[in-house]
């Protein structure tokens, strides 16, 4: 089939390569011109055959409002916009209504994989109905990984963005997991070699996974992580799965707690605890540490 992709960057540029072997015509659009097949959204739309399909891979919020509010001028009845982006599920639900008004369909996909989804296929969760995924489906199947696992049609529209995001979620609490584990063994003087016990767990153990396996990657290339400040930025998706689990009554602890380690990361000298020994010594006459 033919596909028009908007945004070429790390991840949209091996999405169109690996769609490419696979046997479909990807036509790209990016702002950058070194990377684009064309150079305006017109001339992209311009360039497929009815009915259309095109998926947008640009930053969540205004990027992707503007292309699809633009894409919605441009195409026809029966054409489908995909956003493979990081927008939230709610916004699909705008979109999906917006272009309906005019005859567009609207899928959403949540991509997972990375800088290594080019080799190793991209997990995919989408949301929309029937009609429009399979007018995408050539597309999911070419992105995907080998095998029976690594895509799945999760339900409405909207749907696709909220799996990516509970994915993200759950993502945060095994990272911090890991985190928490790897500090604590490097604490102690009894454990002389903690990369090798990160190592050892990558076989026969209940907690083996690619994360642990990209943790003893990193432990290779920085014993210690020496040349790494520990500040830690948030993309978004964690501070929406906590939300989403507030509006929904569902307890998230440790999701929440590994999402606050990375707001603790970015202080230099934390207020709270100033607060907390400031009364600790007002009670109770506790010692303080002055500036």
């Amino acid at each position: 089939m033919e596909l028009g992709l908007v945004g070429l960057g790390k991840m949209g540029g091996n999405m169109r390569e690996r769609i490419r072997r696979a046997g479909h015509t990807v036509y790209g659009y990016d702002r950058n011109p070194e990377l684009a097949d064309v150079h305006s959204l017109e001339e992209l739309v311009g360039k497929l055959a009815a009915p259309r399909v095109v998926w947008v891979m640009v930053p969540a919020g205004e990027p992707t409002q503007s292309t699809i509010d633009r894409l919605g001028e441009l195409l026809e009845p029966g054409d489908v916009v995909v956003d493979g982006g990081n927008s939230r599920w709610t916004d699909d639900e705008r979109h999906a209504e917006e272009l309906a008004a005019k005859g567009i369909g609207f899928v959403d996909c949540g991509v997972s994989g990375g800088v290594w989804g080019l080799e190793n296929g991209y997990a995919l969760m989408y949301g929309g109905d029937k009609e429009n995924v399979a007018k995408v489906q050539p597309v999911f199947d070419a992105l995907k990984p080998e095998g029976d696992f690594g895509s799945v049609h999760a339900g409405k529209v909207g749907a696709g963005h909220f799996a990516k995001m509970v994915h993200n979620g759950i993502e945060y609490a095994m990272m911090q997991a890991y985190a928490e584990g790897w500090e604590l063994l490097e604490s102690v003087d009894s454990v002389t070699d903690v990369r090798e016990v990160f190592r050892s767990w990558q076989e026969g153990t209940v907690i083996r996974s690619w994360l642990l396996d990209l943790a003893v990657k990193a432990l290779d290339e920085d014993e210690h992580l020496d040349g790494l400040r520990g500040y830690a930025q948030d993309s978004g998706e964690g501070r929406w799965t906590v939300e989403a689990a507030i509006d929904n009554a569902v307890p998230l602890p440790a999701i929440t707690a590994s999402l606050f380690a990375r707001f603790a990361s970015r202080q230099e000298d934390s207020p709270q605890m100033k607060m907390i020994a400031a009364l600790r010594n007002q009670f109770g006459g506790h010692a303080v540490e002055k500036k």
